[in-house]
């Protein structure tokens, strides 16, 4: 078991388009449904694997491009003292002072730990200023646990 993370940081608009953010239906629209519903799905279909947007779902990342992968790590610590870092980066940005003054980098590390320590992922996000959004993920790999059936993007210490 190794762990990948994941750093998305854009405008809030371009967050929102959950369309990409999410994977195409198994089954395209019936023949009948008309031009529109067949070219939005012909859509998604090609974008949802390269497009950077973060998924609804974590485990989505592994199928994302090997170049979104911001680090590999086999210790859950490691991975863990990543995303502790990229918090701490951020928090100056974050949009509500509320979050920064709430966040505890040693609580946050160690929970972060245990989750993926568990075989679990983690996905963190924090609303910045501009409007702009912060997505950090750590995805557990090989198998994860939610979708066993994604194939690991980088591979074991790469």
């Amino acid at each position: 078991m190794h762990h990948h993370g994941y750093l998305w940081v854009g405008a809030k608009e371009r967050f929102d388009q959950e369309a990409l953010r999410r994977p195409p239906h198994p089954e395209p629209p019936p023949a009948g449904c008309g031009p529109e519903p067949a070219q939005r799905y012909r859509e998604v279909a090609a974008e949802f694997p390269t497009v950077d947007l973060p998924p609804l779902e974590i485990a989505y990342w592994l199928v994302k491009p090997r170049s979104l992968v911001r680090g590999t790590w086999d210790q859950a610590k490691d991975a863990a003292a990543w995303i502790g870092a990229l918090v701490a980066e951020y928090a100056p940005r974050f949009a509500s002072a509320r979050e920064r003054d709430l966040i505890d980098s040693v609580v946050l590390v160690g929970s972060v730990a245990a989750r993926l320590e568990s075989g679990g992922d983690v996905s963190l996000g924090f609303y910045l200023e501009r409007p702009s959004y912060l997505s950090l993920a750590v995805v557990t790999c090989s198998p994860n646990r939610s979708k066993p059936e994604l194939a690991c993007p980088v591979g074991q210490g790469g």
